[in-house]
């Protein structure tokens, strides 16, 4: 499947630069597999995995060794005086004054260090770390919801132009069938056995069908393009789809998801990891109160000379260096923390009532689901039989017509029937295909079809 989608996406680039329009022909499997790869939301989806991955190396990284450099070189234009007591043993009581001025530096002066600082222990490092990895199952599982939520609407967008092909086939078949009682009746009111007012109404009959052919012609062209944005397929590309809906429907798949129990949904894995967070940010809040070590290092190498040219030299260079541990502890913050926990744990509380109440929603929603999936069913069932019926009316009338038992009326009044048997009939059998999928999203297996 993926190389089919190599080359198609090869084609597409060869094909846009030529600036012709391509057909491309689709299952529903083949739609809902170029929608996991295209879908714009599936790939910002994808693209959040991976900065979560990075989130997690950023984390890990403030617990390695920070290793930093340094290199000044300083220009004192005039180097600051130190005024010393003129005092003895070392003040000179020949000079003026109570005090010695002196200079203590020379003009230039340069360092080159190197600090290491290491983290030995810091309670919100492996908190941090903890919440990073969780971070990363919340935006795996918030990729698989996204991918329902295209799966979804691309399916439903599907079932849309299969209903809207099938609206423009039955239209047509229509009035290819109006025309031809259209023509008769003009036929035999030039011969004088019907009257000029049965052939306005079939006239009348032929341009409302013709009105609803395209009307859903039209809709036809809105719903292909509501399936390409959906499915992240280029606009300039046409779709053509190869199954029927009929095929799309078949009993016993339907049989089987009434039944079907379901498996946990993504938004309950997802409220959990929300809550997993919530936790881990009350631990870490705790955790301020412990104290934090580090192993702390330099190594610095200083000069000077009275000019640049002898800032350098080997022999006007010495080195120093420091080892040591840093220990901070905090000791009041004005109770900040204990604000913070308190609020967290307000947090969780929300969070488990919202869960109490998804898990119910969930009961719920697949209740509902199953009960309109079989309503649907049976509403199918009795626009089948009526469509059936409406057909047998529809060819018994004009035979009588034809055999001069029957009036025009009457078979205007069939066809019109039958037309709206024909609606209802795609009406229900669309209904149908929408609650299949309302249930499937409810019992959490969208993807099932694709994952075998």
């Amino acid at each position: 499947m993926k190389k089919l989608f190599m080359l198609f996406l090869i084609g597409f680039a060869l094909n846009f630069q030529a600036n012709s329009q391509e057909i491309v022909e689709l299952t529903l499997e083949e739609a809902l597999n170029f929608t996991l790869e295209n879908n714009v939301d599936v790939k910002n989806a994808q693209l959040e995995t991976l900065i979560s991955k990075a989130t997690i190396k950023e984390t890990t990284a403030s617990g390695l060794p920070q290793i930093t450099g340094s290199l000044d070189l300083n220009y004192n234009p005039a180097i600051p005086v130190v005024f010393l007591p003129n005092e003895p043993p070392f003040g000179d009581p020949s000079i003026p004054g109570d005090v010695i001025p002196a200079r203590f530096g020379v003009s230039f002066q340069s360092s080159l260090g190197v600090n290491v600082r290491q983290m030995i222990f810091d309670g919100s490092f492996f908190v941090g770390l903890r919440a990073a990895k969780t971070y990363k199952e919340l935006t795996d599982l918030d990729k698989i919801k996204t991918e329902n939520d295209a799966i979804e609407a691309v399916k439903k967008a599907y079932f849309g132009v299969l209903v809207n092909q099938e609206r423009i086939r039955l239209a047509e078949a229509n009035l290819a069938r109006i025309d031809t009682l259209l023509n008769e009746t003009r036929a035999l009111n030039e011969a004088g056995f019907a009257e000029k007012m049965d052939v306005s109404r079939i006239q009348v009959q032929r341009n409302n069908t013709f009105s609803q052919l395209e009307r859903s012609r039209t809709a036809l062209e809105i719903s292909e393009q509501i399936l390409k944005l959906q499915m992240g397929l280029p606009m300039e590309y046409d779709v053509l789809i190869t199954e029927t809906l009929e095929e799309l429907n078949p009993i016993e798949e339907i049989n089987a998801l009434l039944i079907d129990e379901g498996r946990e949904r993504v938004e309950v894995s997802q409220l959990q990891t929300n809550i997993e967070l919530v936790w881990l940010d009350l631990k870490n809040n705790q955790s301020q109160y412990m104290p934090t070590i580090d192993f702390v290092a330099n190594g610095i190498r200083s000069g000077a000379g009275n000019s640049l040219g002898t800032v350098y030299d080997s022999q006007n260079w010495f080195g120093s260096s420091l080892l040591g541990v840093s220990m901070q502890i905090p000791i009041f913050d004005g109770l900040l923390k204990s604000a913070k926990i308190q609020r967290n744990r307000i947090q969780i509380q929300q969070l488990e009532n919202q869960r109490y109440f998804l898990n119910e929603s969930i009961k719920n929603e697949v209740y509902t689901a199953k009960a309109n999936l079989q309503n649907e069913l049976n509403i199918l069932r009795v626009q089948r039989e009526n469509l059936d019926l409406a057909k047998e009316v529809y060819d018994i009338t004009k035979i009588k017509y034809q055999e001069g038992v029957g009036s025009n009326l009457e078979v205007v009044e069939a066809d019109a029937a039958l037309i709206e048997a024909e609606i209802n009939y795609l009406t229900a059998l669309y209904d149908g295909l929408v609650s299949k999928v309302d249930l499937e999203r409810a019992l959490g297996i969208l993807k099932n079809d694709l994952l075998n």
